[in-house]
């Protein structure tokens, strides 16, 4: 058995600010989507993943491999969604087993209402606070991160 490697006390203030700053902006982001538009983060998520689709639809479970949502979490946010009217199920004509979600017409004004104060939050909280050269070493970190989860604990979003 290997003896454990504690964090410095550097490496344990970044860890924690990493920590605080994601809850911190979680935090302010879904209280900007609910000020602006009665929409979580999730809500949001899924607004932009049909919008950026082909036909403007996914099969649920491309939906989820796209969000890194498991089955359930995807039909239960899909059901809320279509309720409100912003999302439509039907069934996949390629099988007949797959249900395809598509944006609907309320949904797609929706996201275009709330995306241009979505993008002006996250500018004003994280992107303006840092410079060109910081984006591209903080992208670096980020992408060498996502590669070593994936590495160790088989972990993958799509890009």
């Amino acid at each position: 058995m290997s003896e454990t490697r504690w964090l410095s006390d550097d490496e344990q203030r970044m860890w924690r600010r990493y920590r605080d700053v994601n809850q911190l902006l979680d935090l302010a982001i879904e209280r900007q989507l609910q000020r602006d538009a009665s929409m979580s983060q999730s809500d949001y998520s899924v607004l932009v993943s049909l919008s950026e689709a082909d036909g403007r639809g996914l099969r649920a479970r491309d939906l989820g491999s796209v969000l890194g949502w498991d089955r359930s979490r995807v039909s239960h946010q899909v059901r809320r969604m279509e309720g409100r009217g912003l999302v439509a199920k039907a069934q996949c004509a390629e099988d007949g087993r797959g249900t395809i979600v598509t944006l609907t017409e309320e949904g797609a004004e929706a996201i275009s209402r709330v995306a241009p104060k979505h993008v002006e939050k996250v500018r004003e909280l994280f992107i303006d606070v840092v410079t060109e050269d910081e984006i591209s070493t903080l992208t670096d970190i980020y992408e060498r991160v996502a590669s070593r989860i994936g590495e160790v604990d088989g972990i993958t979003l799509p890009n």
